[in-house]
């Protein structure tokens, strides 16, 4: 039996372990080395903080796999998602929150917990005993990182993960833009407006791709490269890989209707989305970027409506480290040569908040079990959950090992059903149907064994 868990990084995935075991009934300990030790991307010293986009994506728990893992996430009284709620944004299908009162409402309700406690002090080498959960995320300093790679005898993957900008809405000229969500999709006015739109021109779309393209960019130190990964790409690799593809991307003109034009069909729009529950802020959606603070602000201005815009943040590039977990963690997500260690989100090869935070949700409850003296069978792979965590605890090809999404591709399929585009929305309806079940079964198991 061990007494306290201690959770290094106190982002979505740290956060969400801690909440995870305290609820459980075990003490825990979040080291956090914010706000003494800063990084790159942080603003404050708050748990839960995000760094780059508002938004934890689709919301739909009938087809698609990261709104199926948002209900797996409230159905086990997840702290992320309950607190997202409470915070919500206007985003059509999308759930976004308003960043600074999230991550201040999750501080506040992790700290007020008796059984969690917070030191803001950092840690750098790996613990020899007691149970712990290293969760820190993109951003692990330097001295933990070295400290992982010296244990693992592998050096940690790495590729580059890119900002988008954030824009004051009172600076955005709305005689040109206008606020429509793809389709109109939303059950209510607020959600079908929750976007905000800047159409283009063929001409247009073609000088900011010039411009984009000739844009001086941040520059790799000697020996690195720029492993990217696809789902988060800057906006000038992603033009550099065809002019069309940005068109076809995050600035394709499909299901919006120009207020001001009716009639004439925008080339290329690019879309802003609300970065805080005021309005006053908005983040321009898929344009991560690493092109230099003044390039950013000479080809943004260049977008129909954003000609006088006012950057409350610009974009940014900064290295993000993941382990190789297919050939380094076992099924319980503990460091097979340090068992009393768990690593828990971005940092195990998941990529994005609601997964980060789902890995941490599970390390959690593994780790309680743990402390207990027990043993939590595997979550099933036909849960949302489950399929990620076996995924890069050993489904995954460790020689070519990238940072995943989650997604329908990573469950076992239902048989009977009819493959292909036309019997898509069965299938995926079948997916979340079978999983809703596997996983309310799974918790009652882990719930029943903390009683």
């Amino acid at each position: 039996m061990t007494d306290t868990l201690h959770i290094i990084g106190g982002g979505m995935a740290g956060s969400e372990a801690a909440w995870q075991v305290a609820n459980l009934g075990q003490k825990v300990v979040i080291h956090e080395m914010r706000p003494k030790v800063e990084t790159f991307a942080h603003r404050t010293g708050n748990l839960a903080e995000m760094v780059c986009s508002n938004s934890f994506r689709s919301d739909d728990d009938e087809q698609n796999a990261v709104g199926l893992l948002h209900w797996e996430m409230r159905a086990a009284g997840g702290i992320i998602m309950t607190t997202a709620d409470q915070h919500k944004l206007p985003a059509g299908g999308a759930l976004a929150v308003d960043r600074d009162p999230f991550a201040e409402t999750v501080t506040a309700t992790l700290t007020s917990h008796p059984n969690i406690s917070v030191s803001f002090e950092e840690i750098d080498t790996l613990p020899d005993d007691g149970q712990w959960i290293i969760a820190t995320g993109p951003l692990t300093s330097s001295k933990l990182a070295d400290a992982i790679a010296a244990e693992t005898g592998a050096e940690a993957l790495a590729f580059f993960d890119a900002i988008a900008p954030i824009i004051y809405h009172d600076s955005i000229d709305m005689s040109k833009a206008w606020m429509q969500s793809r389709y109109d999709k939303g059950e209510t006015e607020e959600e079908r407006t929750a976007y905000l739109n800047c159409p283009m021109t063929k001409e247009d779309y073609e000088g900011f791709i010039d411009a984009l393209l000739a844009a001086d960019k941040t520059e790799f130190k000697e020996g690195e490269t720029a492993g990217y990964f696809d789902g988060c790409l800057p906006i000038e690799v992603m033009a550099e890989r065809g002019r069309e593809t940005l068109r076809f991307g995050p600035m394709k003109p499909v299901g919006l209707t120009n207020e001001h034009d009716p009639q004439n069909k925008a080339y290329a729009v690019v879309q802003l989305r609300r970065d805080n529950a005021l309005g006053t802020l908005y983040n321009i959606v898929g344009f991560q970027t690493k092109m230099k603070y003044g390039a950013q602000v000479d080809v943004f201005k260049r977008i129909p409506g954003l000609e006088n815009a006012n950057f409350a943040r610009l974009g940014g590039i900064h290295r993000n480290t993941f382990l190789n977990s297919p050939t380094l963690l076992d099924d319980q997500m503990r460091l097979k040569s340090k068992p009393n260690i768990r690593f828990a989100g971005q940092i195990t090869g998941v990529e994005g908040y609601v997964e980060s935070a789902a890995m941490g949700l599970l390390a959690g409850r593994l780790a309680a079990a743990d402390m207990r003296g027990e043993t939590l069978g595997a979550v099933p792979n036909t849960t949302a959950t489950g399929a990620l965590v076996t995924h890069i605890t050993g489904g995954a090809d460790a020689k070519t090992f990238q940072p995943m999404n989650v997604n329908f591709g990573l469950f076992p399929p239902v048989e009977g059903l009819k493959s292909g585009r036309r019997g898509r929305k069965d299938r995926y309806k079948a997916y979340t149907d079978r999983a809703k079940l596997d996983w309310q079964a799974w918790l009652g198991t882990s719930d029943a064994n903390a009683d």
